[in-house]
């Protein structure tokens, strides 16, 4: 009896390892999935193509938006918004992908060019053998124009973007903008002051383009025609909120089970988890950019 349960043990202490290395690597659950609670959306009843119309396909409810020599691709939504949840489905290329940025955002560009505000998802293509960044930004009233003042966080997700679709979304009402991936939040952005958050509408936009000058470890490495096409699938489009038309009753979403929004003790965890495991850059913590115009950033 005795020196069969020794015998046991170094499976036991196998297993134990197994255990603790899964958990270690896969968030904890956030006990809330705030994309469950929005339907999902038909491309051609809620956007338009934008530009590339040539580089865009429709195929079994999954648009498709490539990158070549010619040109890339982009869509935006047909409503502005002033809050709401807004998400999207994507599977990334494979392979040799730098200088190519794949992204799901919100701006108001097209309606005050020089001075937009936006919040981006973008997705830094790579070279062989390296994951994707994801990366998170907000930009306001002209700080992505110009001299620009960005607010880069940063993650290597863990699990591929190119085996399959995950959603991606941002949750945007007047205190708060969240950032998650598959319903874990990563990123929480408070309202600190009207001169730090976006408060005018926006439109959703997605699109893929060379941005080579940066996008690949600060522009090292280009794009690479030799591999095109670039492409990324979205699907399952999310877009729920108050549109620029609402009316004054209407009340913003929420990320959470709460009304008033926030998150969950078990979400906070989740965002904990993903910052310390996932998170490569924190422009927070980069002590050469100059913080007197990052005020959110102070303590």
């Amino acid at each position: 009896m005795g020196s069969s349960l020794i015998s046991l043990l170094p499976i036991f202490h196998l297993l134990v390892l197994l255990g603790s290395s899964v958990n270690a690597y896969w968030p904890p659950s956030p006990g809330y999935w705030p994309s469950s609670k929005v339907v999902s959306l038909s491309f051609y009843k809620g956007f338009r193509n934008l530009w590339g119309p040539q580089h865009q396909r429709m195929d079994q409810n999954a648009l498709t938006i490539w990158l070549d020599r010619v040109s890339g691709s982009g869509f935006k939504s047909v409503k502005p918004f002033r809050s709401g949840y807004f998400g999207a489905s994507i599977k990334l290329q494979p392979g040799y992908t730098a200088g190519v940025i794949t992204s799901l955002y919100l701006s108001n560009n097209e309606a005050h060019p020089g001075f937009h505000d936006e919040v981006d998802i973008e997705f830094l293509g790579t070279t062989f053998g390296k994951p994707y960044t994801l990366q998170t930004n907000v930009y306001i009233r002209g700080s992505g124009d110009g001299k620009i003042i960005g607010r880069e966080m940063k993650y290597r997700l863990w699990f591929d973007p190119t085996s399959g679709f995950h959603h991606y979304a941002i949750l945007w009402n007047p205190r708060e903008i969240i950032f998650l991936v598959d319903d874990i939040p990563i990123r929480r952005y408070p309202k600190k002051s009207a001169a730090t958050f976006p408060l005018r509408p926006m439109w959703l936009y997605g699109s893929i383009w060379d941005a080579s000058s940066w996008a690949t470890e600060d522009g090292k490495y280009k794009a690479d025609y030799k591999y095109q096409p670039f492409s990324a699938k979205y699907t399952n489009f999310k877009a729920i909120g108050c549109t620029a038309y609402s009316s004054a009753r209407c009340h913003p979403v929420s990320a959470s089970p709460y009304r008033s929004g926030g998150l969950t003790r078990q979400q906070y965890q989740a965002m904990r988890w993903v910052q310390t495991h996932s998170m490569v850059y924190n422009y927070c913590k980069d002590y050469k950019r100059d913080h007197s115009l990052t005020p959110e950033c102070w303590r």
